[in-house]
């Protein structure tokens, strides 16, 4: 295997497994480059699964004047929707509902005029229609769940929405299937350097600064050390960025900020909408999103400065009642508690200026940057969700330097998997609900997950028809989509299964539970594990999702990141 000795270095090695990091992988595999990537857990198990789930331009800073970023988004934004991944990324129209009649069409309307100008291009048919303003009658028809003794009219535009967990998951894959080498569960336990000569003291600090030629990692599945080595490795670990500065020695580095937004779900019936468009809208703090996600809405989110282990973000009790709190004030029906079915907490990466008050870290710009850290190891961190590809690709770009002459990235042309022929398989969805039995809605949420893979699910229930039977207490989720992801998406683990390749972790009251008992019998022959490691799975996410309900009802950062924490399960043998 490339890497696994100094004399046959991997031309990239990439520590993390996130969007951005799977995206690196992606774009230096399309230039023909030998690339490797680890990740300590599973992929997009941090920040980018625990997003909004929204591919978009940001409304949010036009108002901070940030022009530029929001014309990079939008132009990625319309790359994915038309090209790289319509699959994956769909859009999805907001309204945005007006209490002042003259003031809040002409200041909101003037911005989002500007922002749908911003994704103009001559000569190139736009991939979502303009905004349009919306008389309260209209209003009502589009959205009836809202408060319309409060609103006199709304304005809808569209942005795009997207399962975060699948495009990473989805850009790995595309990496792999270009030669790049993938591993989770995959620990880096130190960075490899050149040896240095023997040297006086007045060049120690020559010596400390010696290429960095690769990392020592430990599979935390076996417990087996292996070096890999490369002639550039880089760090794109968003909010783990400072841990591993630390672990590389490095004498200064990328300062990353940790913000903490979290998201609720609540069941579909208890919100009266159409079912495909959202709403937004802004609170003292924050942006509160209500967002259509198939059985169930997404409402959050919240923006706080997070001081506890980075491993650990959860909602607490405060943070629900807010995101309540602030639903409410909109929404005709009043939501509690009890309506809550889900919750995740993410921790976006702000990158710090070197003067900042932490406390207002809603502040921080959302730009990236990349830097040399010391010979041979770079770092990137910042950024969002929808610019992931210009982060990725400015980042290989700047390890390669001279060399990527010729080798120039290919990520604006080159579709996912999934993508070529999606559209021809978007025509056949009636044609497969028939065959199969299915709902108009399942084919229709199998081609958001697959596109044109499909087809390979398909071929398993063509061998084992029962595979095309649903999965009791799952939210609706197919017995052959938990099969596949053991066979091919990477799923090690339960929770990778429950939580991320399907999200009936957020989508049923239980968090998955009883689903789990099925889905165990479905990949333990796949997976080879033994009564044993059943037995171990499925205390383990048993654990995970106790941790997060006592999380949900706690009352501090510090108590909830405890909790989960100690359910944190290690799946090393015992």
């Amino acid at each position: 295997m490339a890497g696994t000795s100094p004399e046959d270095p991997l031309d990239i090695l990439i520590v993390g497994g996130g969007v951005v990091g799977a995206a690196a992988a992606f774009d230096a595999a399309t230039r023909g480059l030998r690339v490797g990537l680890v990740e300590s857990q599973d992929l997009a198990q941090g920040t980018s699964s625990r997003s909004s789930k929204l591919v978009h331009g940001g409304l949010r800073y036009l108002q901070m004047l940030d022009f530029k970023l929001v014309a990079e988004a939008l132009r990625e934004r319309d790359l994915l929707l038309k090209h790289t991944a319509p699959h994956l990324v769909r859009a999805l129209p907001f309204v945005f509902p007006f209490e002042k009649r003259v003031v809040d069409r002409a200041f909101i309307g003037s911005g989002v005029s500007l922002y749908d100008a911003m994704s103009m291009r001559p000569g190139e048919k736009r991939p979502v229609p303009f905004h349009r303003h919306l008389s309260r009658t209209r209003l009502r028809q589009r959205f009836a769940g809202l408060d319309h003794e409060k609103f006199i009219g709304a304005l809808e535009y569209y942005d795009a929405q997207v399962d975060d967990a699948r495009l990473v998951m989805t850009l790995a894959r595309s990496a792999h299937s270009l030669g790049a080498q993938i591993a989770t569960r995959t620990e880096v336990i130190e960075y490899l350097r050149a040896e240095a000569p023997d040297v006086d003291d007045a060049d120690q600090a020559a010596a400390e600064d010696a290429p960095v030629q690769g990392v020592t990692v430990r599979d935390k599945e076996t417990g087996r050390r292996l070096e890999i080595h490369a002639r550039e490795t880089i760090l794109a670990a968003g909010v783990w960025t400072g841990r591993q500065q630390e672990a590389a020695d490095v004498p200064s580095g990328l300062k990353v900020l940790a913000s903490k937004g979290i998201h609720i779900t609540v069941p579909k019936d208890r919100i009266a909408a159409d079912d495909h468009v959202g709403v937004i809208t802004q609170t003292e703090k924050s942006v509160l999103f209500i967002i259509p996600m198939g059985n169930y809405w997404s409402i959050g989110t919240t923006d706080t400065a997070w001081h506890e282990d980075v491993d650990t973000p959860a909602p607490t009790s405060e943070d629900i009642d807010y995101v309540l709190e602030h639903a409410n004030a909109v929404l005709e029906a009043d939501l509690s508690r009890e309506d809550v079915i889900g919750s995740w907490a993410g921790l976006r990466p702000l990158l710090q200026p070197m003067e900042t008050d932490e406390s207002k870290s809603s502040k921080v710009s959302r730009e990236h940057t990349v830097m040399q850290l010391s010979p041979g190891l770079s770092a990137v961190a910042g950024g969002k969700l929808t610019t992931y590809r210009v982060m990725a690709e400015d980042i290989i770009s700047f390890a390669l330097g001279d060399r990527q002459v010729h080798r120039e990235s290919l990520t604006h042309a080159m579709p996912l998997l999934g993508a070529q022929g999606y559209s021809e398989w978007e025509s056949r969805a009636p044609e497969i609900a028939r065959d199969y039995g299915w709902s108009d809605e399942t084919v229709d949420r199998l081609l958001n997950r697959y596109g044109a893979l499909l087809a390979e699910l398909l071929a398993l229930v063509d061998q084992d028809a029962d595979l095309g039977e649903e999965v009791p207490d799952s939210g609706g989720h197919l017995r052959v989509e938990f099969v596949y992801a053991a066979r091919a998406e990477g799923a090690l683990h339960v929770e990778d299964l429950l939580e991320r390749r399907t999200r009936v972790f957020h989508e049923v009251p239980d968090r998955g539970l009883r689903a789990m008992e099925t889905v165990v019998e479905l990949v333990a022959p796949i997976l080879a594990w033994d009564e044993e490691t059943v037995a171990r799975e499925k205390a383990a996410f048993t654990g995970v999702v106790e941790a997060h309900l006592a999380a949900e009802r706690s009352s501090s950062d510090a108590e909830a990141a405890g909790l989960v924490s100690a359910a944190t399960p290690e799946y090393l043998p015992g």
